[in-house]
């Protein structure tokens, strides 16, 4: 089976010292991001995530379906992640590997479990047909840090996504086109975002956003889900050497900062999104008539 290229050992010394003296190789400070960008696609629905050269591509789409018979009024929400060997050499089709197998899982702890997607609001009439929301995951490029990258570019895409408007009539539904009527929002409820810290040296040293070579020389990693509000929704530490209970403490205080980033850079654009897709339409009208 392919593997990542290990560090050479000149590599693994000159990293794990410089991280010593307080130095990262890149020269970002301990708890710095690199540049996260957010691009949306012209469809809803698609978020296209950079953080420095690590790429990710989300993608929701819906359609009509049977709702499972032991939940007959929630609708379906599932989240599938794809890491092609377009985006590293150590990845296989058909083939997962762990790193694929672990976040899927924490995906679906921290957007499904934690109820982030209102499924109730999904269902169209109950035990019959409900709403299936689906979002696919395409990671483009890896270089470390897919976590945080890919939970960021799912709750991206989920809010910026509108399913098509559904009225019922005398127990007929009637799905509606765009062109018919104006789309309409998913019922979020919370913003929750991944945080990832990687430890060295006895985990006294804690990194945010490692890179590849970084996380291929980390003793041990941990990843906190919280929204906005600093209600935690997962804590995942798998393994490697343990880290002291107060050191996981602050880890929390620094991703809960974090989160707020991410929510205000989040919020900022979409509402940049949805100013630009309201050419023409109710904001040029209230200021065509406040012009007159």
């Amino acid at each position: 089976m392919p593997r990542e290229a290990e560090p050479s050992l000149n590599e693994r010394t000159f990293v794990v010292q410089a991280l010593q003296e307080g130095l990262r190789v890149d020269g970002r400070a301990f708890d710095q991001f690199r540049k996260l960008e957010l691009k949306f696609g012209d469809q809803y629905g698609v978020a296209d995530v950079t953080l420095g050269k690590t790429r990710i591509l989300a993608k929701v789409s819906a359609e009509v379906t049977a709702p499972y018979t032991d939940r007959p009024f929630d609708g379906i929400f599932t989240i599938t992640t794809e890491l092609s060997p377009m985006a590293s050499p150590a990845f296989e089709v058909n083939r997962p590997t762990e790193t694929e197998i672990l976040l899927s899982r924490l995906l679906e702890k921290t957007v499904r479990r934690s109820n982030a997607l209102d499924t109730e609001s999904l269902c169209l009439i109950a035990g019959q047909k409900c709403w299936s929301i689906r979002v696919d995951l395409h990671v483009l490029s890896h270089d470390g840090n897919l976590i945080d990258g890919s939970c960021f570019a799912v709750v991206a895409a989920l809010r910026h996504f509108r399913k098509p408007d559904t009225s019922m009539e005398g127990g007929i539904l009637t799905i509606y086109t765009p062109a018919e009527r104006e789309p309409v929002p998913l019922s979020w409820l919370h913003s929750p975002f991944c945080v990832t810290f990687s430890f060295y040296g006895e985990g006294e040293i804690a990194l945010l956003d490692a890179n590849l070579l970084e996380e291929q020389l980390r003793v041990s990693s941990c990843t906190i889900s919280l929204n906005k509000h600093g209600e935690i929704c997962q804590i995942a530490k798998l393994g490697g050497t343990p880290v002291d209970a107060a050191a996981l403490l602050q880890c929390a205080s620094v991703a809960l900062n974090k989160v707020k980033e991410f929510s205000t850079l989040l919020d900022r654009r979409l509402a940049e999104d949805s100013k630009k897709r309201d050419k023409g339409g109710l904001l040029a009208e209230l200021s065509a008539e406040n012009e007159r």
